[in-house]
């Protein structure tokens, strides 16, 4: 009988030719990890496009006629908010909760909607942020169960 040994990549092996896998694979380990590093990009965006539309929103280029005509203090606030609480969501995903997978998933879709009516202020970065966080949803959906406990 051979003892179990906890080897350097996380799997336990039971002998020299038997090998006993944990219930997490790398591939979702890796996304998972993306996601919470793309989170804090997001996060960071968020709170920078906030700052900038509080401090002197001036300096943002505004279109006419444009459906979703907001003040831009007002939008900077809450871009701000909404940064803040993505930067914080994200440190729930290495724990595996289901319910901080559901919290970073709502972060990140509140952060494309909020960049979609973003977009006449700062259409390239409001662009770029949606991408990022469609691809964390991705990340999270396709690969979030795998790390389950």
């Amino acid at each position: 009988m051979t003892m179990q040994q906890q080897s350097p990549t996380g799997t336990a092996y039971a002998g020299d030719d038997i090998e006993i896998t944990n219930n997490y694979s790398g591939a979702a380990m890796g996304w998972i990890t993306f996601a919470a590093v793309v989170m804090i990009m997001i996060g960071f965006f968020q709170i920078v496009d906030g700052i900038a539309a509080i401090a002197n929103d001036d300096i943002l280029v505004t279109t006419r006629n444009y459906a979703f005509a907001f003040d831009t203090t007002a939008w900077g606030w809450i871009h701000l908010v909404m940064g803040s609480i993505v930067v914080l969501a994200r440190f729930g995903l290495f724990t595996g909760n289901l319910a901080a997978r559901i919290v970073a998933i709502a972060m990140a879709t509140l952060a494309a909607i909020a960049n979609f009516l973003w977009l006449p202020y700062y259409p390239i970065w409001s662009v770029i942020v949606i991408a990022l966080a469609v691809t964390v949803i991705w990340a999270l959906t396709a690969h979030g169960r795998d790390i389950a406990a």
